[in-house]
């Protein structure tokens, strides 16, 4: 899928995500370090009192500037974080205390990053973390940030299109093929044709944001041991291989099903570009044991960029002044390195 309005040197557009957690912590952080961290100009759509007030309880000067559009963020970004306000004030905030009182600006707030990129004000969406039971109590229907991203999408007018959860570090790529949902019913959820759909999402991000010509994809089984021929599960043989088998066809370097135990060790990663698990868990334990500090989650198969810190909201961190964020400055670096990638594919596709 190509990305619409891929403007690479429009400023980022990040999410305020809960304002309870740690988001805005890492926001301010990254921003002091930008010279030492070389960072991308970005703007915050989220209250600028909340900021202003969790800088002071950090002790971190951070000038905020308000800012009307996004097109005011560059000329500031160096003297100050850019803060496009929300249209209407947050209740008060108490770092570490979540509140359903917040969610209705946690949802503004993604819903106007997602439309000042289709439009290419932002050049992608980089999100801060939220919690999802808060949004839920609320009735909101997804179970995080990529279900919702795709409602946006489809909001805006574009085709739906199942998207595609990619955690990403210099160290692993990895891929859920089913996400948010509880084990037992991964095996209902797994079919090959999701697994089939998944993997071409996946090939295709690879090369267009990634510069990865023909992508290895290692596909794990989801027994153990990849089912042992059929001893410890039958879902290998009549749902994995022959997903495998259609992308091979289809000229996807897929290989597989291979026992998941097996995959992620230093030889192994040598031998791929991503891997896709099965489930949720099969692919996160081992990306975040490696990777906990500066992975990035980017959702695939959107008609724009998002990129997300790999770690969630973290209410025990929010205003001490203990969270890391090395995950959120990898995100929006990434972020600027995915647009000036698509910008150059889409270059190339035009005669």
């Amino acid at each position: 899928m190509a990305v619409s309005h891929a403007f690479p040197d429009s400023p980022l557009a990040v999410t305020m995500g809960d304002p309870a957690g740690i988001g805005p912590d890492v926001t301010l952080a990254a921003w002091v370090r930008r010279q030492e961290c070389a960072l991308p100009p970005f703007f915050v759509i989220a209250d600028p009192a909340l900021l202003e007030a969790r800088a002071a309880l950090l002790g971190i000067d951070a000038p905020i500037a308000r800012i009307t559009r996004p097109e005011d963020a560059a000329a500031v970004f160096g003297m100050a974080l850019p803060v496009l306000p929300l249209r209407s004030p947050l209740v008060p905030v108490v770092p570490g205390k979540p509140s359903v009182a917040h969610a209705g600006a946690i949802i503004e707030s993604i819903e106007e990053a997602v439309s000042l990129t289709l439009t290419g004000r932002a050049a992608a969406v980089v999100t801060a973390p939220i919690a999802k039971f808060v949004l839920m109590e609320t009735g909101f229907p997804h179970a995080g940030h990529t279900e919702f991203l795709a409602e946006l999408a489809e909001r805006h007018g574009h085709p739906p299109r199942p998207p595609v959860m990619l955690m990403a570090s210099p160290r692993l790529k990895t891929v859920p093929v089913t996400v948010h949902i509880p084990l037992k019913e991964v095996f209902a959820a797994l079919t090959r044709e999701i697994i089939i759909d998944t993997a071409r999402t996946t090939a295709e991000g690879l090369t267009r944001f990634f510069g990865v010509a023909r992508p290895r994809l290692a596909i794990c089984g989801l027994n153990p041991h990849a089912g042992e021929n059929g001893a410890l599960g039958h879902e290998e043989t009549d749902i994995v291989a022959p997903a495998i088998e259609r992308l091979r066809a289809e000229g996807i370097r897929a290989s597989g099903p291979h026992p998941a135990d097996t995959l992620f060790h230093d030889a192994a990663r040598e031998t791929y570009d991503a891997v896709l698990a099965m489930y949720h868990d099969q692919a996160l334990i081992p990306f975040k044991t490696l990777a906990f500090d500066d992975g990035v989650n980017v959702t695939l198969g959107l008609p724009f960029i998002r990129t997300s810190p790999d770690h969630g909201t973290a209410f025990a961190l929010a205003g001490t002044g203990q969270a890391n964020p090395r995950s959120f400055a990898e995100a929006l670096h990434l972020a600027r390195r995915m647009a000036a990638s698509a910008a150059e594919a889409g270059a190339e596709d035009r005669p």
